[in-house]
């Protein structure tokens, strides 16, 4: 397993995240083909034996089980202080708003209750899942920086937003002396690179880390033909995929030659393109075996041919998923997620 730092905090992180999102109860929250707490303890077992130590959940993953099953697999399995934990909030929902809440009444309440669910005195990132434009920014860096200066908090990440929106957040946390954010999560695979414009520079000149969600395009990018259960039973991936899907379709028939090549599997290698482009995926497994490919994809080295090769056929996307949805009047009325909120 190669190592990295989350960008300039010195924390040490494996090459790879595992993304938490398919474990969870599957008869609770969005999604229907979550794996069950036996299986999602095996896969994190295995993970932390290939000597990934960086793990992402979030409270809205299956109404809280995920974080339930990661905090009691870790619990048993890893030390505190040798894992990385990463988990999420959520903007202010507008029935909080109509009722008084404050923003940092509704973000210590969404601690507490992560804090619970995983077991555990901190988290190591906690991750702003999307821009909130009914909250004035200067008031979410505020409500964050108590948090960290509490030690409920070690860094601070944030997600699904412009790179306009990260440059004024961090601008004024150090202007203030507040905590900057330190890593992004955001929305980039082979088949959707829109991040290269702006953001991914943005970030690289912002000494942060770039921790791509979707790394496999929900499993577009894991094997030539037929389609994942997760693309079969999760509407989203078609919302995200479907538009540009015949022109994605020769970059996945590249990848496929070229896993051919190399005897290795699609997966190891989108993840290592990924890699190479100095990014830290977070990446979901729904079994042992799938974690394995993760660790592989660590020790892989391309070519600026291999680089090329598979980048060439790739034309500009529209916004898909959530950053399409990154508007005030989308975020305002917190459409996203908040239908599954616990």
């Amino acid at each position: 397993m190669r190592y990295t730092t989350l960008g300039n905090t010195g924390l040490k992180i494996s090459g790879v995240c595992l993304g938490c999102m398919g474990f969870g109860n599957p008869h609770t929250g969005q999604h229907s083909w979550t794996v069950e707490e036996e299986t999602s303890r095996a896969i994190i077992r295995t993970a932390l034996e290939k000597g990934i130590n960086f793990f992402d959940t979030a409270p809205v993953y299956q109404k809280g089980t995920s974080e339930e099953f990661l905090g009691r697999a870790l619990k048993e399995y890893a030390k505190r202080d040798e894992v990385v934990i990463a988990t999420k909030f959520l903007p202010l929902s507008s029935e909080e708003a109509s009722e008084g809440v404050s923003f940092e009444r509704h973000v210590r309440q969404m601690l507490e209750g992560s804090l619970r669910r995983l077991d555990v005195n901190y988290v190591d990132l906690y991750i702003y899942h999307m821009w909130d434009y009914a909250t004035p920014f200067e008031t979410v860096m505020e409500s964050l920086h108590k948090l960290v200066k509490e030690g409920l908090v070690r860094n601070l990440g944030i997600s699904n937003c412009f790179a306009w929106q990260l440059a004024k957040a961090n601008d004024f946390a150090r202007h203030e002396g507040l905590t900057p954010f330190v890593s992004v999560q955001g929305h980039y695979n082979l088949i959707f690179r829109e991040e290269e414009r702006e953001m991914l520079p943005c970030v690289r000149e912002e000494g942060m880390t770039y921790t791509p969600y979707s790394p496999l395009a929900g499993g577009k990018l894991s094997r030539a033909e037929g389609e994942t259960r997760r693309f079969r039973e999760d509407s989203y991936l078609h919302f995200k995929y479907d538009r540009m899907a015949k022109y994605d379709a020769g970059i996945i028939e590249r990848l496929h030659g070229l896993s051919l090549e190399k005897n290795c599997c699609m997966t190891a290698l989108a993840l290592a393109w990924l890699l190479a482009r100095g990014c830290v995926p977070v990446t979901g497994a729904t079994s042992p075996a799938q974690t394995e490919a993760l660790s592989r994809a660590c020790d892989m080295t391309l070519s600026r041919d291999d680089t090329d090769f598979l980048e060439e056929l790739y034309v500009p996307h529209p916004l898909a998923g959530v950053m399409a949805q990154n508007t005030p009047q989308a975020c305002s009325s917190a459409q996203v997620w908040h239908q599954n909120r616990i």
